[in-house]
C-alpha cells in the first residue's frame, strides 16, 4: 500500500466513512499477510496523526519516553524517569493502567493519596517546561484511530498481528513528540510475547518505525518468566521502586531501569558509551538526586510526597498471609503469570478499565530463580483485605514455584539489545 492509500484508510475510518467490516476486512489481510518497514511506519504515523499532537514548544532539553510490552511486577517506569531527568533529561510519557495480570504505571502512582494522572496537553507542556517530568494518562484526544482499531481487532482475532501491534505500540508514542524511546520488550510466562523469536521481532519492527518517524528508537529485549523485583500490587511496588531511588533495590530491578536509562543517554548523548551512562546514572541513585526528583515529581502532580519518607502512612491491609516452601531446594522456577494473577484475585487488579481497585493489597516474594530454600521458609507474603480469594491466591503462589535438588543458575535478565 502506498502512503496515501493507508493515511485514506486510517482517516476515513476515525471519521465514520469507511465501515467496521471493510476494515475488518483490511485487518485480518494484514494479520495473514503482514505489512513491509515502510507500511507499517506510514500507518503508525497516520494514526499517531488522527488526532491532537503534543509538542513541545521553546523546550532547550532533550526529551525522552520509555515503554514497557507489559509485566508482572513492572515499575521501571517509577524509577527511570526520575532517574534520566536527574541525570540531566526531560522525560513526557503516556501511561495506563492495569488490566489483568498487568499492571499499570497509573495505578501504582495513584496509590499516592493526591497523585494527578490527567493532565491536559496545556498541564503536560507546563509541567514539563517547570520540572523536567510530565507522565500523564492517555486522552482520547491522542491517537484516536489506534483505539477505534484495537477495539476492532479485539473482537475479530487479529490481536497477534505484529504490524497491528506494533502500530499500536508506536502510534501513542508517535503522538507525542520526543527526541529518543527506549522500548522495555518483555518476553516470557508472564509477557504478551513468550518466546524470544516472536518478542525480537516485534521489537526490531518498532525499532525501525521508530527510527523511520524520525525518532532514535533503541529496545531491550527483557526476561518475564519471573516477576521483575520482589513487590507485586500496587502501593507495595511503590515502596519497592522508592528503595531502588534510595540504592536499596532489588538487584534484576535495578540493572534494568540502570540499562534502559543508560539507552536513553547513549541515543541522546553520542560521546558516551553503555558503561559510563550507567555509571553516571548510579551516582544519581547514590547522591540522591534521583529520589529528590521523584519527590518534586509527585508534589508536581499534587501527591502527598511526603508518603516517600514514611511508609508507615500507606494504609495497611487487614491481615498478611505468608506462603511457606512445601520442599527444600533451589526454585528453579517461578512462574510470572501465576504470581500476576493471585495478586489479580486479591485486588491489586482489574479486568475491565472502569473496575475499582485495592491499592494496598499485592504479593511480596521472598525467594527467586536460583535461591535455595528449606522446607517451611517463606516464599511470598500475601497482604489481604478480602478473605474469598485467599485460598485460590495461596494456591498459586504454591503451584508458581519450581525446585530442583541441584544449584540453579539465575536467569539471564536482559535477553538482547536492539539499537537503530
Amino acid at each position: 500500500m502506498t502512503d496515501a492509500e493507508i493515511h485514506y484508510l486510517v482517516e476515513g475510518f476515525t471519521r465514520g466513512d469507511i465501515p467496521d467490516y471493510q476494515l475488518a476486512a483490511w485487518a485480518m489481510a494484514v494479520y495473514l499477510k503482514g505489512m513491509n518497514e515502510h507500511e507499517a511506519t506510514a500507518l503508525t504515523l497516520a494514526m499517531a496523526r488522527s488526532g491532537q499532537t503534543v509538542e513541545f514548544p521553546g523546550i532547550q532539553g532533550t526529551i525522552v519516553d520509555k515503554h514497557s510490552t507489559g509485566g508482572v511486577g513492572d515499575k521501571v517506569s517509577l524509577v527511570l524517569t526520575p532517574l534520566v531527568a536527574a541525570a540531566g533529561l526531560t522525560v513526557a510519557k503516556l501511561s495506563g493502567r492495569g488490566l489483568g495480570h498487568t499492571g499499570g504505571t497509573i495505578d501504582k502512582l495513584e496509590s499516592i493519596p493526591g497523585f494527578q494522572a490527567a493532565l491536559s496537553i496545556e498541564e503536560m507542556i507546563d509541567q514539563v517546561n517547570q520540572m523536567g517530568i510530565a507522565l500523564s494518562e492517555s486522552t482520547h484526544d491522542l491517537a484516536p484511530a489506534d483505539k477505534a482499531l484495537y477495539g476492532l481487532r479485539d473482537v475479530t482475532a487479529t490481536v497477534g498481528s505484529l504490524p497491528l501491534i506494533a502500530s499500536s505500540i508506536m502510534s501513542k508514542k508517535l503522538a507525542v513528540h520526543t527526541h529518543a524511546i527506549v522500548l522495555d520488550v518483555k518476553v516470557g510466562s508472564g509477557a504478551l510475547m513468550k518466546n524470544l523469536d516472536q518478542a525480537g521481532a516485534l521489537a526490531k519492527l518498532m525499532v525501525q518505525i521508530g527510527n523511520g518517524a524520525g525518532r532514535k528508537t533503541s529496545a531491550l529485549l527483557t526476561n518475564m518468566d519471573q516477576p521483575l523485583g520482589f513487590a507485586v500490587g500496587n502501593s507495595v511496588e511503590v515502596k519497592e521502586a522508592i528503595e531502588t531511588l534510595k540504592g536499596n533495590g532489588p538487584e534484576d530491578l535495578t540493572e534494568l531501569c540502570l540499562g534502559l536509562s543508560a539507552q536513553l543517554i547513549c541515543l541522546t548523548q553520542s560521546d558516551i558509551g553503555a558503561d559510563a551512562a550507567k555509571a553516571k546514572l548510579r551516582s544519581h541513585l547514590e547522591d540522591g538526586s534521583a529520589l529528590e526528583k521523584f519527590k518534586e515529581w509527585i508534589a508536581t502532580q499534587h501527591g502527598d510526597a511526603s508518603y516517600v519518607d514514611d511508609f508507615g502512612k500507606f494504609p495497611a491491609t487487614a491481615e498478611t498471609v505468608m506462603v511457606t516452601s512445601p520442599s527444600s531446594g533451589y526454585v528453579q522456577s517461578l512462574d510470572a503469570l501465576s504470581i500476576g494473577q493471585a495478586a489479580h484475585s486479591l485486588g491489586a487488579g482489574r479486568e475491565k478499565k472502569s473496575e475499582s481497585i485495592d491499592y494496598a493489597v499485592g504479593v511480596v516474594l521472598h525467594a527467586k530463580i536460583s535461591d535455595q530454600v528449606n522446607q517451611g521458609d517463606p516464599l511470598a507474603t500475601l497482604y489481604v483485605n478480602k478473605t474469598d480469594s485467599l485460598e485460590s491466591a495461596k494456591q498459586k503462589i504454591e503451584n508458581a514455584f519450581q525446585f530442583s535438588n541441584d544449584p540453579v543458575d539465575k536467569p539471564t535478565l536482559i535477553h538482547e539489545t536492539i539499537t537503530p
